[in-house]
């Protein structure tokens, strides 16, 4: 409402971070991980003046590989963790990584990494079975057992019976194993326990490792931004322990809605993703205790929490289950305000970011607003129209995060490539540039922008071209999987690091 002082309201200072998710990182295991490279990228980030580091969700991964589809909100991916400091902790042998070591180091083969790493992880897990779980490096395992309970013992339970039914999706279970409340744990063999107290301790694993880094990050001043996608997985820990916080047949564990977008511009049958949608009125009965655990939990590992696909808060696309595109879908309400009244009584402090990307209903602008979350905005979006545009720098708003692009985009590099002619016209014209160095270029544009958080990702200040792009929406395969070398990041540190300090200190960032 106008002149109602808005629920959060907490960015209040000029700051600039960089996008990149950890699987991007040097390692000699297949895939980055929680070790001394996040370190090294750390201390980039503060000789260049960078004050926050952005990734996608952190969450185990599940078929496709995408952060935005795992087998639970709650938990981490276990591909993140480091091997080297278990051989450390005597759980395993050096010559046990030697499989490892063969993968490859420029990007992320998901499917080797699969059958090599599990195999090391479950070997860890039965040596420190042998001890105990006594004299472990990150704390009492019990401890850690007890304080997560609420969401770990469903979670690890899950991933067991998964193992158990051959990764078959929990629908495809049988019917006494197809809900957790239908499980009679005594009665399940010894197996699937001990399978479960395996997948239990990879968490203890990734969330000992995690807190180094982020001890790593608050030491050196820089804050953690994390993902949660409004939408979970429909073959999800989430799912499978509450189903009736769902649109769900309450027996067959069949969807009756699924998530997407209309048709636009870009799809003339829209976007089917297929996720479960949430049973609003049961969650508001509860006073939205799922969503409140699900957000403390970000909050245990992240400083800032960005929320994609904010808009569903205000209104959903509701899709029939039975459909084979979006097109048929329906916009529904949300829950708006009265969710987040329930955040601010619960998490007074809480800093959300709102992905609030697209063509959107005005409700969604004045629901962002009487949170008072900053949206976010694209510079790779801004050159397609005319001055009204409103991703344009001169249109931006202070309470808001820019970017060149996002994990969604293609590089800056790849994008102008590909830009049509009077784009690239209306982007050297509006920047006075000649194009000979796009993506410094927009990384200054960033910087100069009224938007108080500006986020770079990694692959623009590496100049990279579309080759190093992280994701390509509605492409099923061959994402996620770019990473970036030690000798780039030490080139890029020596170049310019004092180069982006200067630019923070011009533009406010520092």
């Amino acid at each position: 409402m106008p002149g109602s002082v808005p629920l959060f309201d907490w960015l209040k200072n000029r700051a600039v971070g960089v996008l990149l998710h950890p699987t991007a990182l040097p390692s000699d295991q297949g895939i980055g991980v929680l070790d001394g490279q996040a370190v090294h990228f750390l201390d980039f980030l503060t000789e260049a003046g960078i004050s926050h580091w952005q990734f996608c969700p952190l969450g185990p991964t599940g078929y496709g590989d995408s952060p935005y589809q795992c087998f639970s909100s709650f938990a981490g991916n276990p591909y993140l963790i480091d091997l080297h400091a278990l051989v450390a902790a005597g759980l395993l042998e050096n010559s046990d990584l030697d499989d490892l070591r063969r993968l490859p180091t420029d990007r992320v083969d998901y499917g080797w990494l699969y059958v090599t790493k599990w195999p090391v992880l479950h070997q860890a897990y039965k040596a420190a079975r042998l001890r105990k779980f006594r004299h472990l490096p990150y704390g009492d395992f019990a401890a850690f057992r007890a304080t997560h309970a609420d969401w770990l013992e469903g979670y690890a339970l899950f991933l067991a019976l998964k193992d158990l039914h051959d990764g078959l999706p929990w629908w495809l279970w049988p019917a006494e194993y197809r809900f957790q409340q239908r499980i009679k744990t005594r009665a399940l063999p010894a197996s699937v326990l001990q399978r479960a107290e395996a997948h239990a301790f990879f968490q203890y694993l990734f969330f000992g490792q995690w807190s180094l880094v982020r001890s790593s990050a608050a030491e050196r001043g820089i804050q953690l931004i994390g993902d949660a996608p409004i939408f979970v997985a429909r073959d999800s820990a989430d799912v499978w322990s509450r189903p009736d916080l769902f649109q769900i047949d309450q027996t067959t564990g069949l969807p009756l809605a699924v998530a997407g977008v209309p048709p636009d511009y870009f799809s003339a049958d829209g976007q089917l993703w297929g996720n479960p949608l949430y049973d609003w009125t049961v969650h508001a009965t509860e006073g939205y205790a799922w969503w409140l655990r699900r957000l403390r939990a970000n909050f245990v590992l992240f400083d800032i929490v960005r929320i994609d696909h904010f808009r569903a808060f205000d209104t959903y696309w509701s899709i029939p289950a039975e459909e084979k595109t979006a097109k048929a879908g329906v916009w529904k309400q949300g829950p708006g305000l009265d969710f987040f009244r329930a955040v601010h009584a619960f998490l007074p402090e809480a800093r959300l970011i709102a992905e609030d990307l697209g063509d959107l209903f005005e409700s969604v602008r004045t629901l962002r607003d009487a949170c008072g979350l900053p949206g976010m905005t694209i510079l790779q979006f801004a050159f397609g129209g005319d001055a009204t545009n409103l991703y344009l720098p001169h249109n931006l708003t202070a309470n808001s995060v820019v970017y060149p692009g996002t994990h969604d985009n293609n590089t800056t590099l790849g994008w102008y490539a590909a830009a049509t002619s009077a784009e690239a016209d209306y982007v050297r014209r509006y920047l006075r540039i000649d194009g000979r160095e796009i993506s410094w270029d927009f990384i200054r544009a960033a910087y100069a922008a009224v938007s108080r958080l500006a986020v770079l990702p990694l692959q623009d200040l590496l100049s990279l071209d579309g080759k190093a792009r992280f994701n390509t929406p509605g492409i099923a395969a061959g994402n996620w999987q770019w990473r970036y070398t030690t000798a780039e990041l030490a080139t890029l540190q020596r170049q310019s690091a004092q180069y982006l300090r200067a630019l923070g200190e011009l533009y406010g960032r520092s």
